[in-house]
């Protein structure tokens, strides 16, 4: 049964600082549109309610292919059957957000954590009983699901959904074992729980403070180098303290998909991954080596430049995202924020910015940074019948507003899709980043046209950086990931071996322009994505690529673009990414198509360039 899925920011690509003007007026959301409290008595009605549906769907069980010489009857059993799997998988969808988000602004407190996992595991015993649904739609021959389309109309809303059911038929189980995988899916979802709850339990001493993890990623773009400097060692030795822990997580978790994959008939790590996201593994590939080809004239060009701007011979790891500039960079309260980021929208039209608006008139932000609470940012769009919620670590710097952006822009696509219900509004992760990353574009534009010219070298290089961040870093992970997967496959790798493999690939994408000083090998340790989502961070990269295009399409034709873009993501997942692009004039299985974001990004270099 579908569960409502949260949209991440990988930790670490946002570095927020403080400034004068104190930005923690951030707000906190309110959840009640939810459930008021752990101890609200519409979580076990509804517990009930999501039962009693269940075993409504439980009693269509064998009437589909019972049906199957009889179009107009399978047709009706189809539709009643997907509706009423939609509707308990909103009931649950629901209660397992709240128990997640609610969680995630307080990882020190036992009770929340205790009850995040206590309602995954009652959701997974309420949903379990379903896994018959995907398995007797594939029992069903396609000529005998269209007819059925045709002879009940009504079903036919259904087809993006049964496709990707479709999709999954070669590697489905038996009902015992995927029974047994689902009711499974709790306890290894501890393995995650303990690497978030480590990662949230962290202090780290830079000089006299004691930071949280947030808060020294966010020091790595302090204007001040010895600043930045006690802020990465502090980080390194925290975490080479915890990293027998963190291996022991990331070696299980990879072990425990193995075994599934295996089961399940995939020859690589990533093609479940790739399968749900409904592209090639091929395309992936061919996107994932275009990139590293350009690591020489993207990062390795930039860092060079950016050393020769900050009159240093190399750059130091932690200088990385450092400013350019010697004065602190501008910061930003949250009504500055608030206020470019929604003119940003509105670039787009009034739509837009309605939308993004709706999020700050009522509490469905959490941005304010507290201990315990959970680094990084994401989306959680719940369930199409009630509405998104949007978390980051606000501390007023400039990427802080293009983290509001970002994830703003994920939160105005699920809003647009809602429409769709929510087995069809849920985004393959091939357009889910194209609206967040957009955002972040535009959002960006209005900084740049806006700062003065003094400014400007800076912005430009924070976006170059922003970039790197979103295509080459992320991609140096995807190539770090798979040999990761593929060397496991043999054995657990020891904590020295996969240092081994994070420091040449950072080394590969960062170029000789970087020092990666000791105990950077640690750093792997802190990328939620690799223990929460395996092979999620391509989908960065993907995204930033695929928005470049669009960028260039839009600034040919903008009030044209802006009708089409909105049904792009309104469309949600009815349509996969070639035939939801076809309006635009673009085709991502031309190989050609991956350059337009590479050389784009190269032409911001070449404007630094002539600003050093």
């Amino acid at each position: 049964m579908r569960r409502a899925a949260r949209i991440p920011t990988t930790v670490g690509m946002n570095a927020p600082f403080k400034t004068p003007t104190d930005p923690l007026d951030a707000p906190h959301w309110d959840l009640s549109d939810l459930y008021a409290s752990r101890e609200d008595a519409r979580i076990e009605a509804d517990l009930a309610r999501a039962r009693g549906m269940v075993d409504e769907l439980n009693a269509l069980q064998g009437r589909l292919v019972a049906a199957r010489g009889e179009p107009a009857l399978l047709g009706e059993r189809l539709d009643r059957a997907v509706t009423v799997y939609e509707q308990a998988s909103d009931i649950l969808g629901a209660l397992g957000a709240y128990a997640f988000m609610a969680a995630s602004t307080n990882r020190s407190d036992a009770a929340a954590q205790g009850f995040e996992a206590t309602v995954r595991e009652k959701l997974t015993a309420i949903a379990t009983p379903t896994v018959w649904v995907t398995l007797e739609v594939n029992q069903l021959e396609e000529a005998e699901i269209e007819a059925a389309l045709a002879a009940w109309p009504a079903a036919a809303r259904w087809r993006p959904w049964l496709r990707r059911v479709r999709a999954m038929k070669p590697h489905e189980l038996s009902n015992e074992l995927e029974t047994f995988l689902a009711e499974r899916g709790p306890i290894s979802a501890q393995w995650p729980r303990l690497f978030d709850e480590t990662l949230a339990a962290m202090k780290i001493k830079a000089g006299k403070d004691e930071l949280t993890l947030s808060e020294a990623l966010n020091r790595l773009s302090d204007p001040k180098a010895a600043r930045r400097k006690a802020a990465a060692e502090g980080l390194t030795e925290a975490l080479a303290a915890r990293t027998q822990t963190m291996a022991l997580v990331l070696n299980t978790v990879s072990a425990d998909k193995a075994l599934e994959d295996k089961w399940r008939g995939f020859k690589r790590p990533a093609d479940a991954r790739h399968l749900s996201n409904e592209v090639d593994g091929e395309s992936v590939d061919a996107m994932a080596e275009a990139v590293a080809a350009a690591y020489p004239n993207l990062s390795h060009r930039y860092y060079a430049l950016k050393a020769r701007a900050m009159g240093k011979a190399k750059l130091d790891q932690w200088d990385r995202n450092a400013p350019i500039e010697t004065t602190a960079p501008r910061g930003y309260d949250w009504a500055a924020g608030k206020q470019l980021v929604l003119e940003s929208f509105a670039d787009l039209g009034p739509e837009f910015a309605d939308r993004a608006g709706g999020f700050f008139d009522r509490p469905w932000i959490d941005g304010k940074a507290r201990p315990g609470k959970q680094s990084g940012a994401y989306a959680h769009p719940v369930t199409s019948d009630r509405h998104p919620y949007v978390f980051l670590n606000w501390m007023g710097e400039r990427r802080d507003v293009l983290t509001l952006a970002h994830e703003l822009g994920h939160g105005v696509h699920q809003t647009l899709a809602a429409g769709q219900g929510s087995l069809l509004a849920d985004t393959p992760l091939t357009l889910a980043e194209t609206a967040s990353i957009f955002a972040e574009g535009l959002t960006f534009d209005r900084l740049l046209t806006t700062a003065p010219r003094a400014e400007q070298r800076g912005l430009l290089a924070g976006r170059i950086e922003d970039g790197l961040n979103t295509v080459v870093r992320q991609i140096a992970f995807h190539r770090f990931e798979t040999r990761f997967h593929d060397e496991r496959a043999a054995g657990e790798l020891a904590v020295e071996r996969i240092g081994e493999l994070w420091m040449e690939e950072m080394a590969a994408s960062l170029g000789p322009a970087i020092t990666l000083n000791p105990g950077y090998e640690h750093w792997w340790s802190y990328v939620s994505h690799f223990v929460h989502s395996p092979f999620y961070v391509y989908a960065y990269a993907f995204g930033d690529l695929l928005v470049a295009a669009l960028m260039e399409t839009r600034a040919k034709d903008p009030a044209g673009f802006t009708p089409l873009y909105r049904e792009l993501l309104a469309g949600g997942g009815s349509k996969g990414y070639v035939e939801a692009l076809a309006p635009f004039g673009l085709n991502p299985r031309d190989p050609a198509f991956w350059t337009i974001g590479t050389k784009r990004l190269e032409g911001l270099i070449d404007r630094f360039e002539a600003l050093v």
